[in-house]
């Protein structure tokens, strides 16, 4: 969001949705304590309402962990088990936002993220890049947002111990969301 938040609260007001082919929902997380090792998903929803008397916009966004994609079809098989995400018995992450405040000069967006059949709260730092339209006139917004959670808190504890005495995985991992909404039809 802008450092003042007043370009927000310019945004017209009523409920938008994700247009999910100009948006991405992405993660980073340490392989090795060396590099990181980044993915996305590729199938998400969500909505943001702004309502009419300023209040704090309602963001609530749903991921499917069957689409995660890290680039490595192995892989990405063992993160959908029990071992990690368990998408067969627990196919959705959730986000619901709780508050929008300034910060520092930043936008902070808090919320309570579901996974793995477990809530916990998040805190992201997130940045409002203003509206614009396209070429068919609709009108369009568009946010970043960023934060780190530990997998642990979310029951995501799969881990191999090194001979150097690290771990395979590191606990900590980066969400990296890049999100463009058009009006609710």
């Amino acid at each position: 969001m802008s450092d003042d938040l007043s370009e927000l609260r310019a945004m017209p007001r009523g409920s938008w949705t994700i247009d999910p082919a100009h948006s991405s929902v992405g993660f980073s997380v340490r392989h090795l304590g060396l590099t990181r090792v980044r993915g996305q998903f590729r199938e998400f929803s969500g909505t943001v309402d702004l309502v009419e008397d300023g209040g704090a916009p309602v963001v609530e966004a749903v991921v499917d962990l069957a689409s995660i994609d890290t680039n490595d079809d192995r892989r990405d098989g063992h993160l959908r088990s029990a071992d990690f995400l368990d998408a067969e018995n627990n196919p959705e992450m959730r986000f619901v936002s709780r508050a929008v405040e300034e910060k520092g000069g930043r936008g902070i967006l808090r919320g309570e993220l579901t996974l793995n059949g477990r809530t916990r709260e998040v805190e992201l730092d997130a940045r409002f890049h203003g509206t614009g339209t396209d070429a068919y006139g609709v009108t369009r917004a568009g946010f970043s947002a960023d934060g780190v959670i530990s997998r642990k808190d979310f029951g995501v504890d799969f881990n191999v111990p090194l001979d150097s005495g690290g771990l395979l995985i590191g606990d900590k991992v980066a969400i990296e969301l890049e999100i463009q909404l058009v009006p609710r039809d």
